[in-house]
């Protein structure tokens, strides 16, 4: 049974919570700051409601947010659902724009406090086994640096990278650029005999062609003008590790033959040498074309595509990766907000449904950066959409080209965008706001709940 902390000074109001909440969660209340912490130290809820008026200060709000402030200090993932009277709605919103989950206005309706509380303690679920996942996959040897996720088919390729690892066969790669392929590929090398041994990587689309022979096969001294001593290339640096070939159908096709030499005959010749050097190094080859067309077209060399792509791993693109965009979007945020030393907590509901539709073109490195950058900009504990710099046709398309978008979910978008609007250029003062708007105030701050847009007042 989850764990709930009930923090509230009025004890007909705790009682009332225990006997609403006493079925289904496992509950602990408080009547004050200290008992509250004594209280979560012991049992480390996932979720805590808390009222901000606590004595010795029942008529104030400092007790309130030092208990909010010193429990996100204790555990920042933890929900705090804040409780408060119809008159505090500001502070209740400064609240939220500290890292509090959520607020609920009193008096308090259980049913609709449970929904509340179902949500926060699901996600509080989710964020979990995220963590969980990450962490479990790190000892797996896998990079932390994106590969994670919990898909179907990001599945398979977790059960793919382990089958081949342990064999010694080349490898072929395909995805979009962004899905990861560099990182399963040192995955693969990672798991395998040859961990200790050097991952090579290069290149072929990024080096010139007159360069990259000797880049992949070194050169002997005297070979071309300017090259006054021996140079080894990558080939050899990978003897008794792996080779990594990205975007492999960029390779020229004389560089092909030769290449096809090595994996023939496990030994290469450095450019203006006569000497067979041999080499033992896994190929490992990536590529974002569809290289089997290539094939069919005559760009590249079908002896060449069956001796690189004994096993075949195909990267899904992020927008095919369901909940797997939520999973790394978190991931990311924690850790930028942890590089940049920012307090961001997490995404407005808004702007996760921004994320869960958008295409990504650019998959996992783009969203990788879209995030990191709304973390350096971020001035709130809540990423908005308007932080994360999605392009105004991209938002137009989406709410546009969604299939799923009713003539009442573009109400919604339109009343959204005014609202913001308007607290923006009011300066964030919600009474001149809602006067814009022609609404009271009271609607306004019922708008910016609705919304999730969580902007306070001066």
């Amino acid at each position: 049974m989850e764990k709930l902390l009930i923090v509230e000074d009025n004890e007909d109001i705790r009682r009332q919570l225990r006997w609403g909440l006493d079925k289904e969660y496992e509950t602990f209340d408080a009547g004050d700051r200290t008992e509250a912490l004594a209280l979560f130290r012991r049992h480390s809820p996932r979720v805590v409601t808390l009222d901000l008026g606590l004595p010795p200060d029942e008529s104030g709000i400092e007790e309130g947010f030092r208990c909010l402030e010193q429990i996100l200090h204790l555990a920042p993932a933890t929900k705090v659902i804040m409780i408060t009277g119809n008159d505090d709605r500001e502070n209740a919103l400064r609240a939220v724009q500290s890292g509090a989950y959520d607020y609920y206005c009193k008096p308090v309706d259980i049913a609709e406090l449970k929904v509340i509380l179902k949500r926060a303690f699901h996600l509080a679920a989710i964020e979990k086994e995220n963590s969980r996942l990450h962490h479990s996959l790190d000892h797996q040897g896998f990079s932390p640096a994106g590969i994670i996720g919990q898909s179907p088919r990001m599945l398979e390729v977790f059960s793919s990278i382990r089958k081949v690892a342990s064999s010694d066969v080349a490898v072929l790669i395909t995805g979009e650029s962004g899905t990861g392929k560099e990182l399963v590929a040192k995955a693969i090398h990672g798991l395998s005999q040859r961990k200790s041994g050097a991952f090579m990587a290069i290149n072929c689309g990024a080096i010139p062609e007159n360069l990259l022979e000797s880049e992949l096969f070194g050169y002997e001294k005297g070979a071309f003008s300017g090259a006054h001593t021996r140079v080894q290339g990558k080939v050899e640096y990978a003897h008794k590790g792996s080779l990594f070939l990205d975007e492999i159908g960029e390779l020229p096709l004389n560089l092909q033959v030769k290449l096809l030499r090595f994996l023939q005959e496990k030994t290469i010749q450095r450019v203006g040498g006569r000497e067979d050097i041999p080499v033992d190094a896994r190929i490992i080859a990536a590529t974002n074309r569809d290289i089997a067309k290539e094939t069919e077209s005559g760009n590249f060399r079908e002896d060449l595509y069956y001796r690189v792509s004994v096993i075949h791993i195909s990267l899904p693109p992020l927008r095919d990766r369901g909940e797997d965009i939520m999973l790394l979007a978190n991931l990311f945020l924690r850790r930028a907000s942890e590089e940049f030393r920012k307090k961001v907590r997490r995404f407005s509901s808004e702007a996760v449904k921004l994320l869960e539709s958008y295409d990504w073109p650019g998959n996992v490195r783009e969203l990788e950066n879209k995030v990191q950058r709304a973390v350096i900009m971020s001035d709130s504990t809540i990423l908005e959409p308007e932080v994360l710099a999605f392009s105004q046709k991209s938002l137009k398309e989406r709410m546009f080209k969604s299939q799923r978008l009713t003539l009442k979910d573009a109400r919604e978008m339109i009343e959204r965008e005014m609202v913001i609007s308007a607290i923006e250029n009011q300066r964030n003062n919600m009474a001149k706001a809602a006067e814009v708007l022609g609404i009271s105030r009271p609607t306004l701050y019922d708008l910016v709940k609705k919304h999730s847009i969580f902007k306070a007042a001066d």
